[in-house]
């Protein structure tokens, strides 16, 4: 994979994009995701795609867009939570591991094994040893993975300074995106810069021709949204299979059957 050319915040679109704009190019890129699903499941193909970046730079709304008309089955999302005591004891990728695609499968990381290199190193969760360790050793350990047949796909997500606030307060003001609101975004606020410099560390170290980082900007989230999503088909060849044509099979006739006179707790229609 060639890497991208690099952008900078000059070449962001003046206008955010319109819903129905947005809504209509999302409904083709959705069918095109249900044929890549197909195909994937027929020539067993293992896909795993890393999502990381700044918080509230999207990821949560990206991956729900990816896989709103796909099977859960088949586009399986990990976003784990803190490790248990037992899971600390662990090699670190050991829990990541267990999680990767099986053949017919695509993984999407709702953050990854990237983790020890963002806010386990900037919030002090983790030595700075370990930290440099792992920067070491993840090429080694993602070559392993790619050798092993399965596709890697890793995206950065990058929102500005303002758009960042704009989002943080918005969700303070809000009681539908309150649960997004966390201490530890409140912690990580202040610290953008010490984001950037791990950001551009692991970049340094683990940006590689075999597993290369992939970065949308996401101030305006539709735009990256739609731009992730075909990015993503495009690095994935794939064709439309073959399918039969649909035909209903004819209902059975009523015959005996009599409607039961039943108190039945209908839910109260108030819209």
């Amino acid at each position: 994979m060639k890497r991208e050319d690099k952008k900078t915040a000059s070449d962001a679109p003046p206008d955010k994009m319109k819903r129905k704009d947005y809504e209509a190019a999302l409904e083709k890129l959705h069918a095109e995701l249900v044929k890549l699903q197909l195909w994937v499941v027929a020539k067993q193909l293992k896909v795993c795609i890393v999502f990381e970046g700044r918080d509230t730079a999207g990821k949560g709304g990206t991956i729900k867009a990816i896989t709103d008309r796909v099977s859960p089955r088949v586009f399986r999302v990990v976003a784990l939570p803190a490790p248990t005591e037992r899971e600390l004891s662990q090699m670190y990728m050991q829990r990541y591991m267990k999680h990767l695609p099986a053949a017919g499968e695509i993984v999407i990381f709702d953050r990854s094994w990237y983790n020890r290199a963002g806010v386990e190193r900037v919030m002090g969760f983790t030595p700075e040893a370990k930290v440099q360790r792992f920067l070491r050793i993840t090429p080694l350990v993602e070559r392993a993975i790619v050798e092993s047949d399965i596709i890697l796909l890793k995206y950065w997500l990058e929102v500005g300074e303002a758009e960042q606030t704009r989002r943080l307060e918005a969700r303070a003001s809000d009681g539908r995106k309150l649960w997004k609101l966390t201490p530890m975004d409140l912690k990580s606020y202040g610290r953008w810069y010490d984001y950037s410099r791990a950001r551009d560390d692991m970049f340094a170290a683990t940006d590689t021709p075999h597993a290369p980082w992939f970065v949308a900007r996401t101030d305006d989230k539709r735009r990256a949204r739609l731009n992730i999503i075909r990015h993503l088909l495009d690095q994935i060849p794939y064709e439309e299979l073959p399918r039969d044509k649909v035909v209903l099979p004819k209902r059975q006739k009523r015959g005996d059957y009599v409607e039961p006179d039943y108190p039945y707790r209908y839910v109260k229609e108030r819209y």
